[in-house]
């Protein structure tokens, strides 16, 4: 036996999330009903979001007919207009493009500080672990909302600019949930055997520790997507969005003032969102419960 397979071996036989992970959930993903729901309202969104240049290639922010067009009394209209004359089915698409691309992207880069800084402390410990973790905790003392808006009104409120702040401002929460899982992991059969052969720090972090630390991290990462969404609608409510780019929190924002006569300019944009905050969240519950080991032992 070579040195990968015998190592293969330690692995699989590791326990914990290193048993497959990835094979039991493309065995089991068909059999949760909140998972399928979930993922089923964020395959709605995606495809919506993608269509939207096909399907409305005007701006959606050009007036292209009488303002306050309740839904279903225009045919060219179906979701009627804002007070502008706006289309707000136009505006419901692009709107789902800016969502998914400010929470993916935010909670990406979220992810990415976050493992980077709570991989390195928990897997060399010492010194570096300490600053680290000191780094964290002072992120972690300041509030995340007003930290992006302090950063928006710094600089310029570019959808750029939002993607930083939010991804700047919610790192703390994943750094210390990697911290913990290469803690956890660096005493693992499967490292120990990877040192024992010989292998670098670099390959042990990231072909060895990472993969079996990443579906907690996921788990968490479809979380910080839905948070970064309702973070950005509510800047969006508050004026500090990008004016060049339609979205569904701007357009809550824009119609406040016709809350009681024309409800359905609020109520369209924020069924919207919490549609699909509550997509991710399911999708982050059903991931976790089929790749949570206590979870998987218990069904």
């Amino acid at each position: 036996m070579n040195e990968k397979s015998l190592l293969s071996s330690i692995t699989d036989h590791a326990g914990g999330y290193s048993d497959r992970p990835w094979t039991v959930l493309r065995g089991r993903w068909k059999g949760d009903p909140m998972l399928l729901l979930g993922l089923s309202l964020l395959l709605m969104v995606s495809a919506l979001a993608w269509a939207a240049p096909f399907l409305y290639p005007v701006d959606p922010l050009a007036m292209v007919g009488m303002p306050l067009l309740w839904p279903g009394e225009d045919p060219l209209f179906p979701l009627g207009t804002d007070s502008l004359g706006r289309d707000l089915a136009a505006a419901m698409a692009h709107g789902a493009r800016t969502s998914l691309v400010i929470g993916l992207g935010a909670a990406g880069l979220s992810l990415v500080i976050g493992i980077l800084i709570g991989a390195l402390g928990g897997y060399f410990g010492g010194w570096l672990d300490m600053v680290l973790l000191r780094l964290t905790e002072l992120f972690q003392t300041m509030p995340a909302f007003l930290l992006v808006v302090v950063m928006l009104a710094i600089g310029e409120a570019t959808l750029g600019m939002i993607h930083l702040a939010i991804g700047l401002a919610s790192w703390p929460e994943v750094a210390r949930l990697a911290r913990s899982e290469f803690r956890r992991l660096q005493g693992a059969d499967f490292v120990l055997a990877a040192r024992g052969m010989g292998f670098s720090h670099w390959h042990i972090m990231t072909r060895e520790i990472l993969p079996n630390a990443l579906p907690p991290l996921i788990v968490t990462g479809s979380v910080l997507v839905a948070g970064a969404i309702l973070t950005e609608s509510g800047l969006s409510f508050l004026g500090l969005s990008d004016p060049n780019v339609v979205s569904w929190g701007s357009m809550i924002g824009a119609s406040r003032e016709q809350l009681g006569s024309a409800w359905f300019l609020t109520v369209l944009p924020g069924s919207a969102i919490i549609l699909l905050v509550l997509a991710f969240n399911l999708l982050g519950d059903g991931i976790n419960d089929l790749l949570n080991p206590r979870t998987r032992s218990a069904a």
